[in-house]
């Protein structure tokens, strides 16, 4: 949680930014005309303001527009957008790149694809402030190392040498915020820069967000799908809904009494962590003996060279044990780097562990060759976080979930029906079989990944991060659709996530990890109001939005 005992900087009634009518136009032939329509805000100087609402609501390309980054294919067809006293939209592209980085700076998204993977950190926070002339090669070394130390960066002298690929997700970001501050911007645009990241380091940026704001005075425009980070650290709130805004007001009015049905929806979808542990499946626990035993599971990183001496030793996996019964669900949760990922990935053999042993169904399957466990593949199954990157975009939704059961000697004939039935089932129409991937939304494209993982009637699945891109409300469909499929199949489920809040909607038990080993095991109930260890109480705290026990 920020610290509420920090006095907000004032908030004047003069608009830093000022957005009237803005529509913007779609190519022909998309599901809908405009991206956005008509919308109208201000965003106040030295104010924070949200805007929210889920993916295709127009936020990012609202914020784009005021970026003067739209691509070719579409654009601003009616309204001004006024930063102080110029018009964006008839500014030239010589004015706008004068207005960025001085004016307007943003944070995206995705800092590993922003950053520049071939330049030091050092050298592209530099490049930003050269771009527009400003100070000398060393000024601006010395700027850098300041800025590095702002952002809460440890080391900055090695920092300023590092490539992006070395650092974490969280560093990463730090980065991109170092950047958008060289040039001491008045506003400072954030696209979604916290989604992917584990509650700790949202935490930290965020609190790092608001800091450097109060303390610059600088007028903020956050674009979230997450309510939790709305009631962190909003001052006020645009609700966008399908390219229009559908609500509008202060942070406390539209958490507290949201006038529209969309946002009263969103506010429903949010999970929450809870008092009350799930009610297993009454097939839970089915036959007594557990269906997955894990016992001193250990996986090693090595990087580096023993000759020179820089070999670098990680314990991934470190002495892990648990036992998961049938139609049960374990939830994995910790930091980035815990170790989560690398446990699922050992669970399913997409990678080979150093030691200990992987009870499945009674056999060790942890030492078998490949050719000895392909046999036993379909019934231990996973849903991937990034169900667009996990389907082949040159294969049907069809092939995608038929090829794995023809390969196993399943008529495709039956594959196909088993197919059909099981895209119906998971929500998505029958014709969707003869489709493409990138025909299908975020949501759509998870149900699908749902659907291949079930087509083998499998046993056991581990789903890794499976929910963690989508917005809150297809969040809660993707969970209830988990829960109905547990409940009509008795499939147990290792449950791999950095949000907390949606390990205690689905999960009988969660286990905490941090440096690959497991600190803390217990039902939600214990782990989010009683937590045992000092690690599971810091994870729990940082939760945005989130009062534990109140």
């Amino acid at each position: 949680m920020l610290d509420s005992s920090t006095q907000p900087i004032e908030v004047t009634g003069k608009a830093a930014l000022s957005v009237r009518g803005l529509t913007v136009s779609l190519p022909k032939g998309m599901e809908r005309a405009h991206a956005v329509q008509g919308i109208s805000f201000d965003l106040l100087s030295g104010q924070i303001l949200c805007i929210i609402g889920e993916s295709g609501s127009g936020k990012s390309v609202t914020a784009h527009a005021v970026m003067g980054l739209l691509p070719q294919s579409i654009r601003v067809s009616e309204g001004s957008i006024r930063l102080g006293d110029t018009d964006i939209l008839t500014a030239g592209s010589e004015k706008m790149r004068s207005l960025r980085g001085q004016s307007v700076s943003m944070i995206f998204q995705d800092p590993l694809s922003a950053l520049n993977p071939l330049m030091t950190v050092g050298a592209q926070i530099n490049e930003a402030m050269m771009a527009h002339g400003v100070g000398t090669p060393e000024s601006r070394r010395i700027r850098t190392l300041e800025l590095l130390a702002e952002v809460g960066l440890p080391d900055p002298p090695l920092m300023y040498r590092q490539y992006p690929f070395r650092l974490s997700g969280g560093q990463r970001q730090r980065v991109m915020i170092a950047m958008a501050l060289a040039m001491e911007a008045s506003i400072l645009i954030a696209d979604e820069p916290t989604t992917a990241l584990d509650v700790t380091t949202q935490a930290q940026i965020l609190k790092l967000i608001r800091d450097i704001q109060r303390r610059k005075g600088m007028s903020v425009m956050f674009i979230t799908h997450d309510f939790g980070v709305v009631a962190e650290i909003a001052d006020s709130v645009v609700v966008m809904e399908k390219g229009r805004i559908v609500e509008q007001g202060s942070a406390d009015q539209v958490l507290r009494n949201p006038s529209h049905p969309y946002t009263q929806r969103l506010i429903a979808a949010v999970p929450h962590l809870t008092s009350e542990d799930r009610v297993p499946p009454e097939n839970a626990g089915a036959g007594g003996a557990p269906l997955l035993r894990v016992e001193n599971l250990v996986k090693t990183y090595r990087s580096g060279s023993k000759l020179f001496r820089s070999e670098r030793v990680v314990k991934a996996v470190d002495g892990v044990s648990f036992d998961l019964s049938p139609g049960r669900t374990l939830g994995v949760v910790g930091e980035s780097g815990s170790g989560k990922s690398s446990l699922g990935r050992l669970l399913v053999k997409l990678m080979e562990s150093d030691s200990g042993k992987i009870l499945f169904e009674g056999q060790d399957i942890a030492g078998l060759k490949e050719d000895d466990f392909r046999a036993l593949r379909p019934k231990i199954q996973m849903i991937f976080q990034d169900p667009f990157a996990s389907l082949n975009p040159r294969s049907t939704i069809g092939h995608s979930l038929t090829v794995g059961p023809v390969a196993h000697g399943v008529p495709y004939a039956k594959a196909r029906a088993d197919a059909q039935e099981l895209l119906t089932h998971v929500g998505l129409d029958a014709g969707a079989f003869g489709r493409y991937p990138h025909e299908f939304s975020g949501g759509q494209r998870q149900r699908v990944g749902i659907a291949r993982a079930l087509m083998f009637r499998p046993r056991l699945l581990v789903a890794d991060e499976a929910v963690s891109a989508l917005d809150v409300s297809i969040q809660a469909q993707i969970l209830q659709l988990l829960d109905q499929v547990q409940r009509e199949t008795g499939v147990a489920m290792i449950f791999i996530t950095h949000d907390l809040r949606v390990a205690s909607q689905i999960c009988d038990e969660i286990a905490v990890m941090q440096r690959g080993k497991i600190v803390e095991c217990g039902p939600p109930s214990q782990i989010f109001l009683n937590p045992q260890s000092a690690y599971t109480r810091e994870l729990v705290a940082a939760i945005p939005g989130e009062q534990p026990g109140a």
